[in-house]
């Protein structure tokens, strides 16, 4: 094998010289065509940045409302089940870093048919996304127009700049995403600073009543109960989904074994100050009783404040970071499609790339779905970010349920000197693993209480039975396909059931 050319699952299978040490060791670099143009910097920022979106900046609105303080916990646990799933996806990124990672180990480590429903599903859940991202940047436009602007033209003008924009290269498409997390960054580090003067300073107009007991004086610390506090936790996930976004751009990263998992343990510090610090820091200044559904706590902060310029800033930068992930999400479509039609699992036009090595048709494809996004838009305005919103978020969720199973799966081959160990293993694992399967499965289960949340577990059954139909359809015509083939480690590619972890 060439070193320093990533295969794909089906060529690994393929290529199988009964050396899978070898072949897992040498598996690095890039399916052929993409260009390396993502530097340690851009990987860095896309890393920080990918957790940073409407998830908190108009989601935590309605989370407040609804847990008040005890938000702040719960952000806190869920981010330290997103540090588990990040490092089980470190762990596998490192064994062999592929661009279409998700489907790549569902494929591998869990069987032909998860890989197919992995790679589909991730790629459904940043068309959705993306609707959730310009249907919230339409909801910013609002602040500055107010109404004299229809919210689906903003949509729709934002849809098509993005499209675009992700037409030119993949190393302007990481500087475009290095400079729009910087703004988030930077504003989120500017907010707190503001929260902490106003609370030892005191000036603003919010200074002679904000105290860090705003934080249990109203009702105390769980003032609508747990329940209502467990209840958030699919608006608190919804917040972290594209943390996972490192792992797409494995195969444009100059040097994936040491950009990725640096990236990767920046986790536990972004949450605890983006998320954990900046929440304190609000509601110490801002009663929670004051935040409302569908306002950013970030805008109504600076307006209880006083500081009104401030709140347009804001909103500025909320609409940066809705559009941020939005590119995001247009960037991420086309290179898993790609993937699965390199697999088999896909059409093959969607191999197709441009002379730049982007994937032109899978990225055209994706902003024409995401068109849907202005039809809500036009239909709901008022409620189209939480139409999505839940449906987002049990798709996302699937990736992370693979992610922790192929890393479980990987694990029990690696410690059997099956396969070789990655340099960069999970700790704790495969407890950590499983802990955060039952916590997502937790999630799920409060979803279903939920009957805002309720109509996103109606949409997956429809979902599944699609990917199930499309799935005996591709393999009738190729059954004898490596992509339709479980692997079994230490031996020849078996039929699709095989048990993934026979000896």
């Amino acid at each position: 094998m060439e070193k320093g050319v990533t295969m794909t699952s089906v060529q690994v299978e393929e290529q199988y010289d009964g050396n899978e040490a070898a072949a897992g060791a040498d598996a690095s670099g890039d399916n052929e065509g993409y260009q390396r143009g993502l530097g340690a910097r851009q990987i860095q920022m896309i890393a920080i940045g990918g957790a940073i979106g409407t998830g908190l900046f108009l989601g935590a609105g309605k989370a407040i409302h609804k847990a008040g303080p005890s938000l702040i916990l719960a952000y806190a646990i869920a981010g330290l089940v997103i540090f588990f799933i990040m490092r089980a996806l470190g762990e596998l990124l490192m064994y062999r870093p592929v661009s279409g990672s998700f489907s790549e180990y569902a494929r591998e480590f869990v069987g032909p048919f998860f890989g197919f429903v992995t790679g589909w599903t991730y790629w459904l859940f940043w068309v959705v996304t993306g609707i959730t991202e310009v249907t919230a940047a339409a909801q910013y436009m609002q602040y500055w127009t107010h109404g004299s602007v229809p919210q689906w033209a903003y949509a729709l003008i934002f849809t098509v700049i993005l499209y675009g924009a992700n037409l030119i290269s993949v190393k302007l498409f990481g500087e475009l995403e290095f400079w729009f997390s910087m703004v988030k960054v930077t504003a989120i580090i500017g907010m707190i600073l503001i929260c902490a003067g106003i609370l030892t300073i005191g000036f603003s107009d919010a200074g002679d009543t904000a105290s860090v007991s705003h934080l249990w004086d109203n009702g105390g610390f769980f003032p609508n109960g747990i329940g209502n506090t467990l209840m958030t936790l699919q608006i608190v996930m919804f917040a972290f989904l594209a943390v996972e976004l490192v792992g797409v751009t494995a195969g444009e990263s100059k040097d994936p074994k040491k950009t990725l998992p640096k990236a990767i343990n920046t986790v536990p510090w972004r949450i605890a100050v983006f998320y954990v610090g900046a929440l304190i820091m609000i509601l110490s200044v801002v009663p929670w009783t004051h935040f409302q559904p569908g306002v950013s706590p970030f805008v109504a902060a600076f307006e209880k404040m006083g500081l009104g310029i401030g709140a347009a800033i804001v909103n500025f930068v909320v609409l940066t970071a809705a559009l941020s992930s939005c590119n995001s999400g247009m960037y991420s479509t086309g290179r898993m499609l790609r993937d699965l039609a390199l697999n088999g699992q896909g059409p093959k036009f969607f191999t197709k790339l441009t002379k730049n090595g982007l994937p032109l048709v899978g990225t055209t494809a994706s902003a024409a779905l995401m068109l849907v996004g202005v039809w809500i838009n036009y239909q709901w305005p008022g409620e189209a970010f939480n139409y999505v919103v839940s449906f987002a978020t049990i798709s996302g969720m699937w990736a992370w349920i693979m992610i922790l199973v192929s890393q479980i799966n990987y694990r029990r081959k690696a410690d059997r000197g099956i396969l070789p160990q990655s340099t960069f293993r999970a700790p704790g694992a495969p407890y950590t693993s499983w802990f955060a399967l039952a916590f997502i499965g937790m999630v799920i289960v409060m979803m279903g209480v939920d009957k805002d949340a309720r109509i996103s577990l109606y949409c997956a059954p429809i979902w599944a039975a699609i990917l199930c139909v499309s799935y005996l359809v591709l393999k009738s015509r190729n059954p004898e396909a490596a992509a339709f083939k479980k692997r079994v480690h230490g031996g020849p590619a078996a039929e699709d059931g095989a048990s993934l972890t026979k000896d």
